[in-house]
């Protein structure tokens, strides 16, 4: 990528991903369709990940078990991202949607690597809304397709190496993301102005002909850290706050100071043994986080003692491997942990030193890389990893005595288990949208895909 031009995303309806229900069609099949191309058995056969396909068989996703299903490219991969609160509404889900977001690539060392503030827009409805009493002839349709094409404006920042990880925050009616890179330095920087170029066409056009991008540094780095790293969060209790983690096992914690940049605290938080892979600041506690390490352990700190005294609870040996997520619920007192042991677990923290799981779940065939807790529906939670799959959970569904379903495949599966799904490769992170009802936007090696099931 040598320029600007060639990092430019572009937003596609795609109809070929493959999502939870994938229908098996072979040549036997086809005996089976009626003249006008349908098929006499009312359903296709489901397909679970890890089964292997005959010659004659092929995925083809079935478009009805979504609301809504769209896919993004970048010139580079971005393996990290972060939403950003809007003003547009709570709780939304009238079509089109728009939803804004920031995000970071890992580029190959001779490429240029960028912060993306992005906005999307005129995401619609991808499943068909059946209305035998309405026809329209196929001009109509070919133009409402047209109207219907999904948007993307984006407004890119020079960044200095590879971006392991990066997270947004608002505070002082101000907008600011924090960038882990590869050369072991932490970036904070200001985007509202970006934000505000993507919000019109003109703006953007601008923005990007006279490469605004090229010329804007940091407005704060932290180079203490003694090697690179890809855990960091802000707070949401205490608005500036930040915490960032490193391969080496350190953590330092950030404070705002009254001078408008950050104070960071050179001594580190005092436990974990190995990396630090993941933290997540209490949503509901000032001065308490959790962490996880390659070390297996989750550990739980209150900031406000010393550095050696911080660690509060450990969780030894909460997996068999490293510990590479975690996420805290915004309504209970619930951690959900994911590791490279391929077991997601589900911590009630007031026993947390007991090792008290509520639940584990042993879907995932390769590391879970990424896991996250509904933002206002406390028992659902998404959970993704390598083996190409985002699986949807609900801790509140109990097996069911009189299971109907003639598969023996499908009774196998977790009761809690709502829907799978693929089509992206290599899944590194996922977030639910607070403000869009259902919707989760993920990104993997083979770009982003923003989605809404029926399930959810």
């Amino acid at each position: 990528m040598s320029s600007q031009d060639e990092e430019r995303m572009e937003v596609a309806e795609d109809q070929n991903i493959e999502d939870a229900i994938l229908a098996g069609e072979s040549d036997d099949d086809n005996d089976d369709k009626n003249d006008d191309g349908t098929n006499n058995e009312e359903d296709g056969q489901v397909y679970l990940p890890g089964r292997k396909l005959n010659n004659d068989e092929e995925l083809v996703c079935d478009e009805s078990a979504y609301v809504m299903l769209h896919q993004a490219h970048t010139g580079a991969p971005c393996l990290s991202f972060d939403i950003i609160p809007d003003p547009l509404g709570e709780d939304r889900e009238t079509f089109p949607l728009t939803a804004f977001l920031v995000a970071g690539t890992q580029a190959a060392r001779t490429h240029v690597n960028s912060v993306i503030v992005m906005k999307m827009s005129n995401l619609h409805r991808t499943s068909k809304e059946r209305d035998d009493e309405e026809e329209s002839d196929s001009d109509e349709e070919d133009e409402d397709e047209e109207d219907k094409r999904p948007q993307m404006n984006c407004a890119m920042i020079k960044h200095a190496g590879c971006v392991n990880r990066i997270r947004a925050t608002t505070f002082n009616n101000t907008h600011y993301v924090a960038t882990w890179s590869e050369m072991g330095r932490v970036n904070i920087y200001n985007i509202s102005d970006q934000l505000t170029a993507v919000d019109d066409d003109h703006a953007c056009k601008n923005y990007e002909t006279n490469k605004v991008g090229d010329d804007i540094k940091p407005d704060f780095t932290f180079s203490g850290h003694q090697k690179e790293g890809f855990a960091i969060d802000w707070c949401t209790t205490t608005r500036g706050m930040l915490a960032t983690g490193d391969c080496r096992r350190d953590i330092h914690i950030w404070r705002p100071n009254d001078k408008g940049s950050w104070t960071v605290d050179q001594r580190p938080l005092v436990g974990h043994t190995e990396s630090v892979e993941d933290i997540q600041w209490s949503p509901n506690e000032a001065n308490v986080l959790a962490t996880c390490s390659v070390d297996k352990s989750i550990r739980i700190w209150d900031c406000r003692a010393a550095p050696s005294k911080a660690c509060m609870l450990t969780a030894a040996n909460a997996h068999e491997s490293d510990v590479n997520v975690i996420s805290w619920n915004k309504s209970e007192p619930l951690l959900a942990s994911g590791g490279d042991d391929g077991y997601m677990h589900v911590w009630d923290l007031r026993f947390f030193q007991t090792k008290s799981v509520v639940a584990t779940f042993k879907h995932h065939t390769n590391h879970i890389t990424t896991v996250e807790w509904h933002p206002k529906e406390s028992s659902v939670l998404a959970s993704g990893g390598d083996d190409d799959q985002i699986a949807l959970w609900d801790l509140s569904v109990e097996r069911d005595d009189d299971d109907e379903r003639n598969d023996p495949q499908l009774k196998t599966l977790p009761p809690q288990l709502l829907f799978i799904h693929q089509g992206q490769t290599e899944i590194k992170e996922l977030h639910w949208h607070p403000q869009l009802k259902g919707v989760i936007l993920s990104t993997a090696h083979s770009g982003f895909n923003i989605f809404r099931t029926i399930s959810v």
